[in-house]
């Protein structure tokens, strides 16, 4: 990376209690002041667990990058190959599942230069598209992800706690060394459809998690 003092590097087992820890403070950072206090508590008591983490650093299909700075965590991504929403139509996608910088680096140039180790991560995966879902009432994450080139194509529905929330789901195709798009994409078949407007269900799937 190009900030000074700054690392990039994956995660391992070893960092899931810091990797809850910050991934859980991060979270409550944006998305608390906006949402009732049991339903942020019920989502990070399942979500950010070192259990979970764990887990989850265990999954061949993901991959996390942590950003620090003297040793302390100041942003991380997390990458998935899972499922593609119908409106995800480019080829060999993959998710940003989490994106999330520690608030006192917000505004430094940090955020902007994850995103790029990110992407790169990504096509070094093999992916051309990556897509990733943002709260509808996000307007500074959503302004962020316009500047580096995601356009908003769909959406689906996220559940925090008891709260059903819209996400838009936004889609970037990834660029070669020369500026150019990478190749054209190939049709995936048969994806999992994105819903404008979701519609509440006692037995509802948990949603999956917010970048």
């Amino acid at each position: 990376m190009s900030l000074t003092g700054f690392t990039l590097r994956p995660a391992a087992a070893r960092d899931a209690g810091a990797l809850a820890a910050f991934a859980e403070r991060t979270f409550r950072d944006t998305f608390g002041p906006h949402n009732r206090a049991q339903d942020m508590n019920d989502y990070c008591g399942a979500a950010f667990t070192v259990e979970r983490q764990l887990a989850e650093l265990d999954d061949p299909a993901r991959q996390v990058l942590l950003l620090e700075r003297a040793g302390e965590l100041a942003g991380y991504a997390m990458l998935w190959a899972g499922p593609v929403p119908a409106c995800v139509t480019g080829g060999d996608p993959v998710e940003l599942l989490r994106f999330y910088v520690d608030r006192a680096w917000h505004g430094r140039g940090v955020a902007a230069e994850l995103m790029g180790a990110t992407i790169a991560a990504a096509g070094r995966r093999g992916a051309r598209n990556v897509f990733l879902a943002v709260w509808e009432r996000n307007l500074r994450a959503i302004s962020f992800y316009a500047k580096h080139g995601f356009r908003d194509v769909g959406s689906r529905p996220f559940m925090l706690g008891s709260d059903l929330q819209t996400d838009r789901i936004v889609v970037a195709r990834r660029r070669r060394s020369d500026g150019r798009a990478c190749s054209r994409p190939r049709t995936r078949p048969e994806p999992p459809p994105c819903r404008a407007f979701p519609v509440p269900s006692s037995n509802a799937p948990r949603c999956v998690p917010r970048g």
